[in-house]
């Protein structure tokens, strides 16, 4: 595999008075709404003509800069496109402002946005819109749009020429740890030890939910957070990460003896997701978390780009509209240190912060024993991973030694496309292959982040002030690798955070990472059934679909149960039956709701033998939730109230249970049906719902008898 051609570029940012000034104003569902004025800039491109990338790293002034600071004028073309006199009375000081400085640092490339406008009185409010959202541009980005344009310009012109980004370094596999929840494998630390430890912290963590992406991807038009997780309980991705945060609050304070534990949860929106983030949440009364706890930081979007020369991409409808796309999830470190998030979190005695993707359930289970691999080995960022087969189209944490100053070392995520180039030029050449285990040696990240509050503090208040590397990631109509298929942007990812630590901290940078098996931590919900579909029937054994995510869901219950010694089936992928064109389980459909057991030892205590046929489905809640030699054939739901402390012993279930059926071609639902390619039908089903607080048993005839 040829070394991919492309270029990153590390530019390193304006200081802290470039950025703007960012306004708090109170959420009605008593989560807290911060605006984001401003926007990163750093950068690193990494992309071949296929949109693969490679970085490289080198040095340009940081500083705020002013637009004159990236001047690419062209006194000609200026001249010959000037804006008549009339039609800049039209606008707006601000507006005039941002048209006179794109026009003033212009090289030509941005000719097609001022030139040939009408005479005033001719579209006049399409040019007051135009010239009003160049200037919000400009005050967004650090710099203003002309170091946007600037950056981009040197970005698509490092993509487009190649350039070798690691002939500085070489590559190792880093420090880290691999636990099995069943010990399959031989981890070095057991996964009970490191869950324990992970229990000592998790009073003082913090939580950051990335949410900026609208389900588009899955064929779906709202939030992803809403998307219902499974169709056994309904509950939304977003549900089911607070009641996580709140089944961890309660732990706590077991672990800690500490009462009134509360652990707060930022969400970073998108001007896509933020509306209906917070409509979600006042809907549901912020899941039953207090006023304040739930807070939001908003991201802006950034200019598109049409071509190889960073021409401002107009909307095919609208020649008065620049078009935007989103920044990246890498906004949120500066956004939490804007805020004051960190320094509020710092004197609260806050010592870990965690960071979640949206639409990955399975994810939570690998909180707890990550925090203990954290503590155990001192880590200041530690990566949630999965194994990784070679070639695989996933990242991989990797270090990066440099050959002549270990300062310049890091430990950071390498795209697959720049990992395999990397390797066929050291040791034995032979690229990105598979070890004994048959798996890479370089784990897949999973993109999910526990990072030690000391040292993110640390470095986000250095130089950069959390703005981390951009890249990016153009397709190219053809060879000549100017022209686009489609607008691009700069880009930027929250997993690149490493290269700042590694500025701020250097060797003594402490990054690692934690695998875990991917039936226990990974099963994201990304793509649409149709592509999903496609996916499968390319020999695809991970379609990444709403019915995927939730089969997974339901396999890794199983498991849990198995390792507690009920007799269950375990859906091997030889078992998998295809639904709605996709391979599901065939059950037991299993759902263990975070208010019943979030680590092994709870289901280990809360679980004592019984046996579970493969077409039934079970839905266990309750914190004080005891089920002992359960027989069930057919659905059961039990659901206990916080205070009511619940024996099920021996219980016989036998019903018509609940059963998938598969969409016919072209029927009418609605979206969050259509995703998924199947319905529930929910035939009958034992219910057991106990909220009066009190000591309860219940035996085989599933009477509720109230001891006390």
């Amino acid at each position: 595999m040829k070394l991919a051609q492309a270029a990153a570029t590390l530019l390193l940012l304006s200081s802290a008075s470039a950025f703007g000034i960012v306004e708090p104003g109170k959420y009605s569902t008593g989560a807290t709404l911060y605006k984001h004025q401003e926007k990163h800039a750093s950068c690193m491109a990494r992309k071949n003509s296929n949109g693969a990338g490679v970085p490289t790293f080198w040095k340009t002034t940081r500083g705020g800069a002013s637009p004159s600071s990236f001047s690419l004028k062209s006194s000609t073309a200026a001249a010959s496109s000037a804006v008549s006199t009339a039609n800049l009375d039209l606008l707006s000081e601000r507006g005039r402002k941002s048209i006179e400085s794109l026009r003033a640092n212009d090289d030509g490339s941005q000719a097609h946005v001022y030139s040939d406008w009408p005479e005033a009185g001719v579209e006049d409010e399409g040019k007051v819109k135009l010239a009003e959202q160049l200037a919000d541009l400009d005050d967004s980005y650090p710099g203003g749009l002309a170091a946007y344009l600037s950056k981009a310009k040197t970005l698509l012109k490092e993509s487009a020429d190649g350039v070798n980004p690691f002939s500085d370094f070489e590559a190792s596999v880093p420090e880290g740890e691999s636990l099995s929840y069943d010990g399959s494998s031989t981890p070095t630390m057991p996964f009970s030890e490191a869950e324990q430890e992970g229990l000592k912290a998790i009073a003082d963590v913090v939580f950051v939910l990335v949410a900026g992406g609208l389900g588009e991807r899955l064929g779906y038009s709202g939030i992803k957070l809403s998307l219902e997780t499974n169709l056994c309980t309904h509950k939304s991705y977003l549900e089911v990460y607070v009641k996580y945060i709140q089944a961890m609050e309660r732990l706590a304070e077991l672990k800690t003896g500490r009462t009134g534990v509360k652990i707060p949860l930022v969400i970073m929106t998108s001007g896509d997701t933020d509306p209906m983030t917070r409509e979600l949440l006042k809907e549901h009364n912020n899941f039953g978390m207090d006023d304040g706890q739930i807070q939001i930081v908003m991201q802006d979007k950034v200019a598109a780009l049409k071509d190889g020369s960073a021409g401002l991409a107009l909307d095919d409808d609208d020649r008065w509209e620049v078009q935007t796309k989103p920044h990246g999830h890498g906004d949120v470190h500066h956004l939490l240190y804007r805020e004051g998030f960190v320094d509020k979190w710092e004197e609260e005695g806050k010592k870990h912060v965690i960071f979640l993707q949206d639409t990955n359930a399975l994810v939570i289970n690998s909180v707890v024993p990550t925090l203990g691999v954290s503590l155990a080995k001192g880590f200041h960022m530690n990566s949630i991973c999965i194994p990784r087969l070679a070639g695989e189209a996933a990242g991989a944490i990797t270090r990066l030694e440099h050959k002549t100053d270990p300062e310049k070392s890091l430990v950071i995520n390498v795209e697959y496309n720049q990992l395999d180039p990397l390797l066929s030029t050291q040791g034995d050449c032979k690229g990105d292959v598979a070890d004994e285990t048959g798996y890479s040696p370089y784990p897949g990240n999973a993109n999910n982040l526990v990072i030690e509050m000391g040292a993110y503090a640390k470095t986000l208040r250095g130089e950069d002030q959390g703005v981390v590397l951009e890249f990016v990631n153009p397709k190219y109509k053809d060879d000549t690798r100017t022209d686009f298929k489609k607008p691009t942007r700069l880009e930027c990812m929250m997993q690149d955070i490493p290269k700042l630590f590694q500025k701020e901290m250097g060797s003594a940078a402490n990054i690692g990472f934690t695998t875990f098996d991917r039936w226990f931590t990974f099963s994201p919900a990304k793509n649409s059934l149709e592509s999903g579909i496609e996916a499968v029937a390319g020999g695809n054994t991970a379609p990444g679909t709403m019915s995927s995510a939730e089969s997974d869901k339901y396999i890794q219950n199983q498991r849990k149960l198995k390792f507690a010694g009920m007799d269950v089936d375990v859906t091997e992928e030889s078992d998998l039956v295809k639904v709605g064109g996709i391979p599901v389980t065939p059950g037991p459909r299993i759902i263990l709701c975070p208010g019943f057991a979030i680590t092994q030892e709870e289901v280990m205590n809360k679980i004592e033998g019984g046996k579970i046929t493969k077409r039934s489905a079970l839905v266990l809640e309750g914190q004080h939730l005891k089920v002992k030699n359960l027989d069930l054939d057919g659905s059961l739901v039990i659901r206990a109230g916080p205070e009511c402390f619940v024996t099920v012993d021996g219980l016989s279930v036998q019903n018509k249970g609940w059963d998938l059926e598969e969409l016919p071609e072209d029927a009418d639902v609605p979206e969050t049906v259509a995703i998924r390619g199947y319905t529930m039908t929910k035939h009958e089903s034992k219910e057991i719902i106990i909220t009066e607080p009190g000591k309860y048993f219940v035996g085989k005839d599933g009477v509720v008898e109230k001891l006390e």
